[in-house]
């Protein structure tokens, strides 16, 4: 067990049984938009009354690097992209890490329901979350390389002294939704970037 504080601690009701999609989201990029497009779209399809459950790994990570955005933070970008893309019906929640993968499932579903449908492109989490007896839709990696956490946020901080939200725009808007790019600079939220140091595992 991890020595990090659990926080938050667990809702006193975890929410129903919905269609999760986990991630660290730092920050919230292409290639998670990708993946809740495709959850929200099976929802539609298949369970429409369901809820889209994104569920906020790492939220006990103290900032660095690897770690620039709080929970909470996280919570609003997300929330802005959703808003801009018309999803409606969903739920965010954090999930803080435990540092024990083999009980990873029965600590998450405190927070993010039991018995649904996750939606992920991570193999490991396919399998562990399978072996809980949950129904996984395993996605392909698209731009797997393009989409890593850390590229993103190496490129993030070179942008992080720059005023020009123009260039800003320009240079990760391939990588990063407007809605979040904006909210990244509305909340000046990239500047803190150009003084943090490395930390954690680079990813997510």
């Amino acid at each position: 067990m991890t020595d990090l504080p659990i926080e938050p601690a667990p809702p006193a009701e975890p929410p129903s049984s919905g269609i999760v999609v986990l991630g660290r989201f730092q920050p919230f990029h292409m290639g998670h938009a990708a993946m809740v497009d495709a959850a929200a779209a099976m929802r539609d399809e298949h369970r429409p009354d369901s809820t889209i459950i994104i569920g906020i790994g790492s939220s006990n990570r103290p900032q660095n690097l690897a770690n620039p955005w709080l929970a909470s933070e996280r919570d609003s970008m997300i929330t802005a992209w959703l808003t801009a893309s018309g999803i409606e019906n969903y739920q965010i929640c954090a999930i803080p890490d435990i540092e024990d993968p083999p009980n990873w499932v029965v600590h998450a579903q405190q927070y993010h329901g039991e018995a649904g449908i996750l939606v992920t492109t991570d193999i490991g989490t396919a399998e562990l979350y399978t072996a809980a007896g949950w129904e996984v839709n395993l996605l392909p990696l698209t731009d797997r390389d393009r989409f890593e956490g850390w590229r993103i946020r190496e490129t993030a901080r070179m942008l992080s002294t720059i005023s020009d939200e123009a260039a800003i725009h320009e240079v990760l808007g391939s990588l990063v939704p407007s809605s979040v790019l904006n909210w990244l600079i509305d909340n000046d939220a990239l500047r803190r970037l150009a003084f943090m140091s490395e930390g954690g595992e680079p990813v997510g």
